[in-house]
């Protein structure tokens, strides 16, 4: 199936690309001023081959299943139109089927205002953190910068110095932030560490707390509806949906005796199973979704049907801050509550504004839950369900900011801006911003 799906995916991209770059008449040309995207030609040994070894990392997980429909996934059933069984770390090749779509593509890298490098770096990481090259960390990333600046017409490079350059690295920045000079190594690459990348523009799941070379997109979710009839049917059934449940926590861990938030929050839920929701507005204060060892990640109807009764979805920090719950939460019109901003409000700036946070979220210092005995479910409750009503809104307004809808969708789909669009808007305007930092200097 996966070789089938590579040169199926292979013919397309040559086809595709090929007819965008030259198709800019005279009316696209208004429509693109400061919005052109140059996409460089890789040899497939950086994007295509990678998914030919979708099956080599036993440690990791076989991806090979999730490759399907350009790595949206398999359907979730053979009827369904717009819910998949995406993995996040399939963003890689999302990203590029949707940038081969762009409207302003341009083959002529002095007339572009931003180079796209269809490179699947999270894809290429497996090798080292996974696989046979575990102790050669620290050499990711260099025989693409020895192609981009050396082989492949090295003036598109030296031009700006890969200042206006760009790629998607479908995991959290932390696995690319291993020190050139580790002993003894821990788990990620060097790539984000290697001089030669500094000025090159990397998106990815999620950013360190100062970053630099990287901004923080949304993770993929399961739903990519392919046009607006789809999408508006999904927004009425969130507003239909009757909330009866309190608060929801879907995920894993928590069970260390060590303090923790997580630990907190399920012990509170376990607790709250016993009160009484009389006089709450509800008939539940607490569900937990137990989604240990991944078992919910390919399976959105686990923790989707609970998320539709719930008011509001814990959204605790896990391994590293951020969680792809947070979207999940959000397209099921879910109000998440966060507690350290690193979740997300320090993150999906472009996505989700910071001055936005508190219309449609909640936040609560984890400090005070654990340390503090603070009840989650008393600081919910006290909020007035007008508030929670409009808070609601306000979330479902997000939504179609922290979605990827599908390739090829209509026309009136794509009036709606979407994780892609507002991604691609922050980059260029951030490349601008850059290139005149340096021209100033």
């Amino acid at each position: 199936m996966a070789i089938n799906f590579i040169t199926h995916f292979f013919f397309f991209v040559f086809f595709l690309y090929t007819f965008s770059a030259t198709c800019q008449d005279s009316d696209l040309e208004t429509d693109c001023t400061n919005k052109w995207i140059h996409i460089r030609h890789l040899p497939p040994q950086f994007n295509l081959d990678l998914l030919s070894n979708c099956s080599a990392y036993p440690l990791f997980d076989n991806f090979c299943p999730y490759l399907a429909n350009h790595g949206l996934g398999q359907k979730t059933h053979n009827k369904s139109h717009s819910w998949y069984r995406t993995d996040p770390f399939m963003l890689e090749l999302v990203f590029h089927r949707r940038m081969l779509e762009y409207p302003c593509l341009t083959s002529d890298p002095t007339h572009a205002n931003a180079i796209y490098v269809p490179y699947y770096g999270g894809l290429d990481s497996l090798k080292y953190l996974f696989g046979p090259e575990v102790n050669s960390s620290f050499q990711h990333g260099l025989d693409l910068y020895d192609f981009l600046v050396h082989v492949d017409s090295p003036n598109i490079w030296s031009r700006n110095y890969g200042h206006d350059h760009f790629m998607v690295m479908a995991r959290p920045a932390w696995d690319f932030n291993q020190p050139l000079n580790s002993d003894p190594l821990y788990f990620g690459t060097s790539f984000l560490e290697l001089p030669e990348f500094y000025n090159v523009t990397a998106l990815t799941h999620e950013s360190r707390a100062y970053p630099w070379q990287e901004q923080a997109i949304p993770y993929p979710t399961s739903f990519h509806p392919p046009n607006l009839a789809f999408f508006e049917s999904w927004v009425n059934r969130l507003r239909r949906s009757r909330r009866t449940t309190l608060m929801l926590f879907a995920g894993g861990g928590g069970i260390s005796a060590n303090p923790n938030v997580r630990r907190s929050i399920r012990l509170e839920c376990e607790n709250a199973t016993s009160m009484s929701a009389n006089g709450t507005g509800y008939e539940k204060l607490c569900e937990f979704v137990d989604c240990s060892n991944g078992i919910c990640q390919h399976d959105p109807i686990r923790f989707m049907k609970p998320m539709l009764q719930a008011s509001f979805c814990l959204q605790p920090p896990g391994d590293t801050p951020t969680r792809r719950s947070t979207f999940d939460g959000i397209l099921a019109g879910c109000i998440p509550v966060f507690f350290e901003d690193l979740s997300a409000k320090k993150q999906y700036g472009w996505h989700l504004p910071e001055e936005k946070y508190e219309e449609f979220s909640v936040s609560i210092p984890k400090e005070d839950v654990v340390f503090k005995g603070l009840s989650i479910v008393d600081v919910l409750t006290s909020i007035p369900r007008a508030q929670v009503r409009r808070m609601r809104e306000k979330v479902l307004e997000m939504l179609p900011r922290v979605m990827y809808r599908k390739q090829g969708s209509s026309l009136g789909l794509r009036s709606k801006k979407d994780a892609f669009d507002i991604a691609i808007e922050g980059t260029l305007e951030r490349i601008k911003s850059r290139l005149q930092e340096v021209a100033a200097q």
